[in-house]
């Protein structure tokens, strides 16, 4: 089984460099993975720590647990490796690592070369991604493998009939922290014991996110004494949606679109006619028309700050492989509406529950919803207040898998 899940590597590295010749985020993976060993030639031999991320959501996932290495423990220098580039690409200057890299393409002399330059004294991946590979040679060299923030479901190939080749990467794993009780009983099916509960460390990361407010005075300005939705993540489906949606004068809008491509933004431009701007477009002086309803951000990194200037939050995501982040907006207080598909996300369900979250198939779902937040003031307030209630109330998990990992 190994030599086979080795060729689906080399099959899958091939087909993402011909996919790099025409597609810049595939340019980026491949570009940098490229002599990555000529990157690092000599390490210091301090004690190293290594975080995985697949990427940025994850990344902003585990940023507890990175604040509190350094904080904890500053003697130890921090590696962090990256699969997708939209973790990297935004984070690779990020003062909470010593070594910020692409995770190189799992192999066995990857995985080798990878511990013998690094010598990490133990590795923390964050919710996912089990490389046979890296995790094999992870623990032939004796250093242990915490997975954190992980949440395992029924139908995943681990708990298949046909999964044994995936149940013995899983056996590599030092410990697990789990989100939730479900996960640790579908561990414990196929015999694994080594878990901890000890729940999402996403709810310290957007509750820190919360306490520390940005101020943007362009968003300030447009939105004056009027009131905002603020819809993040959006795909094409999401935003079709809301352009559908007839606002009153009281109501303005923001979209952070998943991607920001000049096309994209072209495309959302079109979608809205004349009524939106871009944010890149516009200063502190700029004088808003009264018809321009819509601001389009056009750049990354703003969106968990600008929850603030909200009062309802639509996430996009829903209509495909799965939602972003709600927890964001929730942490500030906002309700939260988002597409059909966000049976992967624990919390999504838990807001749905408590009535903090809800959720749309079509657009009779959609300006119901809107209509009910928009025209009761008092149901709106009501579910954002169980929203923010909902991530005080989960918080702390950082606390328990940093306490837990240095007694193990």
């Amino acid at each position: 089984m190994p030599i086979i899940y080795h060729i689906g590597i080399k099959i899958y590295y091939f087909f993402i460099l011909v996919v790099s010749l025409f597609n810049t985020k595939a340019k980026h993976w491949i570009k940098g993975r490229r002599d990555w060993r000529d990157l690092f030639p000599e390490i210091s031999d301090n004690p190293k720590i290594w975080f995985h991320f697949a990427s940025l959501g994850e990344f902003e996932q585990g940023k507890p647990l990175l604040q509190a290495a350094r904080k904890q423990i500053p003697d130890k220098k921090i590696i962090i490796t990256f699969f997708s580039p939209s973790g990297y690409e935004i984070r690779k200057n990020s003062a909470l690592g010593d070594y910020i890299l692409y995770l190189p393409i799992d192999s066995p002399r990857n995985a080798q070369d990878f511990i013998r330059i690094f010598n990490p004294e133990l590795a923390i991946f964050n919710k996912y991604e089990y490389w046979y590979f890296f995790y094999r040679s992870l623990n032939q060299h004796e250093i242990p493998i915490y997975i954190t923030s992980s949440i395992f479901r029924e139908n995943q190939i681990f708990f298949k009939w046909y999964g044994s080749f995936n149940r013995k990467i899983l056996s590599y794993v030092t410990h697990f922290f789990v989100q939730n009780k479900k996960s640790g009983e579908l561990l414990e099916s196929i015999g694994l014991k080594n878990f901890t509960l000890s729940g999402d460390t996403r709810f310290d990361s957007v509750l820190d996110l919360a306490k520390n407010k940005k101020e943007f005075p362009i968003i300030q300005k447009f939105k004056g004494d009027k009131k905002l939705i603020i819809a993040g993540s959006t795909w094409p489906e999401d935003e079709k949606l809301l352009a559908n949606y007839h606002f009153n004068d009281d109501w303005k809008l923001i979209i952070a679109p998943h991607e920001i491509s000049e096309s994209k933004i072209l495309d959302l431009e079109r979608l809205f006619e004349n009524k939106s701007l871009r944010y890149s477009k516009l200063n502190e002086k700029f004088e808003f028309k009264s018809d321009v309803k819509v601001i389009l951000i056009d750049n990354i990194g703003m969106l968990s700050s600008l929850y603030n200037y909200g009062e309802i939050a639509y996430i996009g995501g829903g209509f495909g492989a799965g939602i972003h982040n709600t927890l964001e907006a929730a942490a500030w207080g906002l309700p939260v509406i988002f597409g059909a598909n966000y049976q992967k996300f624990q919390e999504a369900k838990d807001l749905i529950k408590l009535t903090g979250g809800f959720t749309i198939s079509n657009q009779t779902d959609l300006n119901t919803i809107l209509d009910k937040l928009i025209h009761h003031p008092e149901t709106r307030i009501s579910a954002g207040k169980i929203a923010s209630d909902y991530v005080a109330k989960n918080t702390g998990a950082t606390e328990i898998i940093m306490d837990a990992i240095f007694k193990i």
